[in-house]
């Protein structure tokens, strides 16, 4: 069922600010491709979906312009924002620079407890799969790194990456239902949590560089795959 031109209901929180209930959850559709490279923004019909004033929308999509998920065009258009390059490039490096280190702490700690629970989630992960339910799948894995970050004590940092990963999630999102990527996920998620639980810092450090490598390297095949859906600056 469709909402307007958008994919899912909206309901206001009264207890937060607009404007970021609304860059939250168009960043939301964007990232999880429910709103596709290309689709229009229309303004009036986003002030009507969320049943807000002109300026928290604005606010919205002035975010959202500057992580590069969308392109405004005054006076005409906004539009989600083909999947930029170099935008995922760098949020991949600055990841893998933070997360390596967060692995290396963890390893460090040998914490039954935080096993435990990422055991849990990885088990949680692999019943998605079962289902191909695709969305709840990327949220358990975002729930499984950030529980890493939380656990080393770095929590902020999280949050700090993935104001910058739009991007990259949505070249993420492109790439889970494909072939045998949700397998090769639980495989590394299991990889990194047996390094964690037997302290060995190289290796999970190893698990972790291998695990955050694998969309990346199929950049080209899915440029190929998805046609239109990329920009690289020239």
């Amino acid at each position: 069922m469709a909402f307007g031109p958008f994919p899912v209901p909206f309901k206001l929180d009264r207890t937060r600010t607009a404007s970021a209930q609304a860059y939250d959850h168009l960043r939301e559709l964007i990232t999880t491709m429910m709103l596709a490279p290309g689709a229009p923004l229309d303004r009036g019909a986003l002030e009507e979906y969320f049943k807000l004033s002109s300026t928290p929308v604005r606010d919205a999509l002035t975010r959202l312009r500057d992580e590069n998920l969308v392109d405004i065009y005054p006076q005409h258009a906004t539009i989600v924002r083909a999947i930029d390059i170099t935008s995922l490039n760098d949020a991949h490096l600055l990841r893998l620079s933070l997360e390596l280190e967060v692995a290396a702490t963890l390893a460090r700690q040998r914490d039954a407890a935080l096993v435990h629970t990422l055991e849990g989630l990885v088990s949680q992960q692999a019943f998605a799969l079962s289902r191909q339910d695709y969305d709840g799948f990327v949220r358990l894995d975002m729930a499984f790194h950030r529980h890493m970050f939380s656990a080393a004590q770095v929590e902020a940092l999280w949050h700090f990456v993935r104001g910058m990963s739009g991007n990259l999630d949505r070249l993420k999102r492109l790439h889970v239902p494909l072939a045998d990527k949700g397998k090769l996920v639980l495989a590394d998620h299991a990889a990194i949590v047996g390094a964690i639980a037997s302290g060995d810092e190289a290796m999970a450090q190893a698990s972790v560089r291998e695990h955050l490598s694998g969309t990346l390297a199929q950049l080209e095949t899915l440029k190929a795959r998805y046609p239109g859906y990329f920009f690289a600056a020239k």
